[in-house]
């Protein structure tokens, strides 16, 4: 009589007459560990398999749960569909959930299991009615995945510490990422070419801005409303400091103060997520984006209305129509908006440095390649092959998914005032718009590959290893990684 490998015991499933599935201990079952349902092969006869299987409804109920959980964490902090269908997908197949089935969508996660075709499927479903980001807990909740997929932790431990990550507050206290925002815009004019005046008005409308919108946010306003009134509000500040005749530019302050409500990273998630095959995910964060930026050109229409009260002359004023500063200047500004919008979702201080050199790298590669009369897209590319090649190395080093160095490093480089000029120049019936839109998509397309062929180039894909990752496309930036399930059938297999 064979016997079962150390930690297991030999069991039979039983199915009694009503359906339910119990263990008996045999002499020569099947080997099952103390963890609920998972098998070892025949205690008689060595077949080196692993098969795993979770009949008992609690238990599946419990394992879906847990997915969705972490898939809501990781989709209300930016990740994208494929990341967060990979991830649920591997956490229920790897507690013994074969064949479940992952809906994925921009407000709504939903996850099913049938384990016989003559039951009732489980079934459940979560609501994603929150968008705050906080990479914090994402770097959290990735660290949890890989302890699940390694056996570092049971079902019921991996609940409970996805429990605290919900329930837990921020790391940092709400004034410093006020302040944090008022730093990105100041980041933001620097890049531009915007002096001392523009750089402290940017600044203090990101800061303004910023409250605003977390005062209509706790009241229920809808985001349309809220970029209403933060172009709105940079428009004034910026016409203020016009009527004081410093001598500024007044369409590189709106400019540089209406930079942070930008939707350059909603539109670049919506291209990753229909270059990854989930198109109708990606054609809700379109939507999305084009909407908040339709509310951006009211508000800001809005405030130059204002101007005869200011007494400003608008006869040159054309928001959004600017260039870049001086080399110097550009990284600078890049590296200080890149770090500040991390420490503005909530990054480990120790993603800073990282987050920093990458910016660095992607901005020098950026402006070697570009050529002011050609379109940016081939530069934007080549900085994103660097970024997607270096952040998934550094990323590793400093102990935080591979988003958390990618985003904020793409940020400066977004072509959010592309997007602002072409939406506000069909609003004037200008035919131009629909140039500078698709300049803007070409841009985002070229970011949103450049980042995936940088992950390709960085950590080779491993036919073997892709069972369940196989039918996704795309990088895998939080949590199921390349290679999670194959060095976890090597160490059982061995």
């Amino acid at each position: 009589m064979g016997r079962c490998p150390q930690g297991y015991f030999p069991v039979e499933v039983r199915r009694s007459y009503d359906g339910r599935h119990t263990r008996v201990p045999t002499g020569s079952g099947a080997c099952e560990s103390p963890h609920p349902g998972r098998v070892h092969g025949a205690a008689g006869g060595s077949t080196g398999l692993t098969i795993e299987a979770v009949t008992d409804a609690r238990e599946t109920y419990k394992i879906l749960d847990l997915a969705l959980r972490i898939g809501e964490i990781l989709l209300s902090s930016g990740a994208g569909a494929a990341d967060v269908t990979a991830t649920m997908l591997g956490i229920t197949h790897h507690y013994g959930l074969r064949n479940a089935d992952v809906d994925v969508t921009f407000t709504l996660l939903r996850m099913s299991y049938q384990d016989d075709p003559d039951e009732m499927p489980v079934l459940l479903t979560r609501n994603i009615s929150q968008r705050d980001i906080d990479y914090d807990d994402l770097t959290r909740t990735h660290h949890l995945v890989t302890d699940v997929l390694e056996d570092r932790v049971t079902v019921t431990e991996a609940r409970a510490r996805v429990a605290r990550v919900n329930s837990t507050g921020h790391w940092l206290p709400r004034w410093s990422v006020v302040a944090g925002s008022g730093v990105v815009g100041g980041g933001i004019a620097l890049i531009l070419g915007g002096g001392v005046v523009v750089t402290a008005v940017a600044t203090l409308a990101a800061v303004a801005i910023t409250v605003l919108t977390r005062i209509m946010n706790r009241q229920r306003w809808p985001m349309f409303y809220q970029q209403i009134a933060g172009g709105l509000t940079a428009t004034v500040l910026a016409l203020a400091t016009a009527s004081l005749d410093l001598g500024v530019d007044i369409s590189l302050v709106i400019t540089a103060s209406i930079v942070l409500l930008l939707s350059g990273i909603g539109f670049m998630g919506a291209i990753q997520d229909a270059l990854s095959g989930f198109y109708l995910t990606a054609g809700a964060r379109i939507i999305e984006a084009m909407l908040a930026t339709a509310g951006l050109i009211a508000g800001v229409s809005a405030g130059l209305a204002l101007a005869p009260v200011f007494g400003v002359n608008l006869t040159y004023v054309r928001p959004g129509e600017t260039g870049l500063a001086e080399v110097p200047l550009v990284l600078a500004g890049a590296i200080v908006s890149a770090s500040a919008f991390a420490l503005t979702c909530y990054a480990p201080l120790r993603s800073i440095p990282a987050i920093a050199m990458t910016t660095l790298l992607g901005h020098l590669v950026f402006l070697s390649v570009r050529d002011p009369d050609v379109a940016m897209p081939w530069a934007a590319a080549c900085a994103a092959i660097v970024i997607g090649l270096v952040s998934y190395t550094v990323a590793e080093r400093v102990g935080v998914p591979p988003l958390v160095v990618v985003v904020p490093a793409l940020v400066p480089m977004l072509p959010g005032l592309l997007i602002y000029r072409g939406l506000s120049s069909m609003s004037a019936n200008d035919a131009l718009g629909i140039l500078q839109l698709s300049a803007a998509a070409a841009t985002t397309i070229a970011l949103a590959a450049g980042v995936i062929l940088g992950e390709y180039v960085a950590q080779p894909l491993k036919r073997n290893a892709r069972r369940i990752e196989g039918r996704l496309a795309g990088p895998r930036m939080v949590g199921v990684m390349h290679g999670h399930l194959s060095r976890r059938s090597r160490s059982r297999a061995g």
